[in-house]
C-alpha cells in the first residue's frame, strides 16, 4: 500500500515517477546502462543479479519483477529459489557462489567486505570487469529497494508477469523511460494505461 497520500493505495513505481519526474531520466538511463548495456552477464544473469540482491532485502516487488525477468530471458525458474535458501547447495557453479556470497556481504553486511573477499571472486575466475557490473547491479537494485520499499508500493504476481513482458518487449527500456519522464520542456507523457490485475 503506498505511503504516499497523492497516490493511489495500489501505487506501482510508474505512478511514482510520473508523480515525481525530476531524477527519472538519469535513474532510467542508470538502468539502462547496468542491466542492457555491454557487459560480461547476459540479460538473464543481470536480472538473476537484482533479484537476489531484492530478495536478500526481502523487497517483495523488485524481487518479483525482476525474478520473472530473469525466467522470462530463460533462467530456469527455480535457481533463483534455490540460491536464496541455500546458496551453498544451489545448482550454479562455484564461480558464481563466490561471487553471490560477496553480494550478500555487500548487501547485508557492507563494511565486512575487504580486499579478500574481492580476491576471491577474481581469483574464482571473475575478471576486474565482472565485479564493477555485478557491484554495480547491486548497489542499483540495494537503492531500488529502499525506494521501493520506502514508499510502500506493492504488486502482485500477475503485475510481476506483466511487467516482465514489458521489459522483455522492450529490452533497452526506451517505453518505459518515455513513459515516464517528460519530453523536454513539457509537461509528463500520457502514460501507456496500467497492465489490468
Amino acid at each position: 500500500m503506498s505511503y504516499l497520500p497523492s497516490l493511489p493505495e495500489d501505487a506501482v513505481l510508474t505512478d511514482v515517477f510520473r508523480a515525481y519526474p525530476e531524477a527519472v531520466g538519469p535513474l532510467i538511463d542508470y538502468h539502462r546502462i547496468v542491466l542492457r548495456g555491454p557487459s560480461v552477464f547476459t540479460l538473464a544473469e543481470r536480472e538473476l543479479i537484482a533479484a537476489y540482491v531484492s530478495g536478500l532485502n526481502a523487497c517483495r516487488y523488485c524481487h518479483g519483477v525482476h525474478g520473472a525477468t530473469a525466467v522470462a530471458f530463460g533462467l530456469p525458474e527455480e535457481r533463483l529459489t534455490a540460491l536464496l535458501t541455500d546458496l551453498d547447495t544451489a545448482p550454479v557453479e562455484d564461480r558464481w557462489k563466490v561471487l553471490l556470497r560477496y553480494l550478500r556481504t555487500l548487501t547485508l553486511t557492507p563494511a565486512r567486505l575487504s580486499k579478500a573477499d574481492a580476491d576471491a571472486v577474481l581469483a574464482a575466475g571473475w575478471d576486474e570487469k565482472a565485479l564493477y557490473d555485478a557491484v554495480s547491479v547491486c548497489a542499483l537494485f540495494n537503492f531500488m529497494n529502499r525506494l521501493v520499499e520506502g514508499l510502500g508500493i506493492t504488486a502482485d504476481q500477475p503485475y510481476f508477469a506483466a511487467a516482465a513482458r514489458r521489459f522483455v518487449e522492450d529490452p533497452d527500456y526506451a517505453g518505459y523511460g518515455n513513459a515516464v519522464t517528460p519530453p523536454a520542456g513539457g509537461a509528463p507523457r500520457a502514460a501507456p494505461p496500467r497492465p489490468a490485475v
